[in-house]
């Protein structure tokens, strides 16, 4: 997946309209094999994800939808919003994959990019911008109060679960090789298998 990003002046990041413009702009005018995020101040525009991050995604979904304790929602690609980070007004995030207790019903009518309300997971797998997954959305989503972070670094062959987000942070941190299950808390109440990954 090819990545570039351009970090907004200092300005420009002041100007919510603006950037809430470009947004409009993207997802109308964009080609479909590309994604546009704002992450902590910074415009990061990718690519299409290869075949073996996909493989990843579809292998903690279907987990995720047949083992969880309580019945899941998830969802690919979720456009968040999510509270402001590097000097701008909000961070648009777009993580693989997205869940959220069925009862919730957090898709519902959601727009492009929706609030984070009631999200329980995100999941990335890294590609051309780990860096980005492993440090910037890794705020984002803390910041938003999202509950578990869980990171496939293909790059290290690593699962990342993060857990109990506080002051724009993660304050505990599971590293286990690929191979290894990552025990996931409730609502999910299950062993993650990382086997195949």
């Amino acid at each position: 997946m090819t990545v570039t990003s351009t970090r907004l002046l200092s300005g420009d990041a002041e100007d919510g309209a603006w950037i809430e413009r470009v947004f409009a702009l993207a997802e109308r005018e964009a080609p479909e094999d590309l994604t546009l995020e704002l992450i902590e101040g910074e415009i990061v525009i990718s690519g299409a994800p290869d075949g073996n991050h996909e493989r990843i995604v579809s292998r903690v979904n279907r987990q995720i939808t047949r083992l969880s304790a309580e019945e899941m929602d998830t969802a690919g690609r979720k456009g968040l919003l999510v509270p402001v980070g590097g000097g701008c007004p909000r961070d648009h995030v777009i993580p693989d994959l997205t869940v959220a207790p069925v009862d919730a019903d957090v898709f519902k009518d959601a727009p492009g990019w929706m609030p984070p309300g009631g999200v329980v997971l995100v999941l990335a797998a890294t590609s051309g911008n780990a860096h980005g997954d492993r440090e910037g959305k890794r705020h984002c989503y803390a910041r938003a109060g999202i509950p578990l972070y869980l990171l496939a670094d293909r790059e290290r062959r690593e699962a990342v679960l993060f857990s109990d987000p506080d002051a724009g942070d993660y304050t505990r941190r599971l590293t286990l090789p690929f191979g290894k299950d990552v025990d996931l808390p409730e609502p999910f109440g299950f062993a993650l298998s990382t086997a195949d990954f």
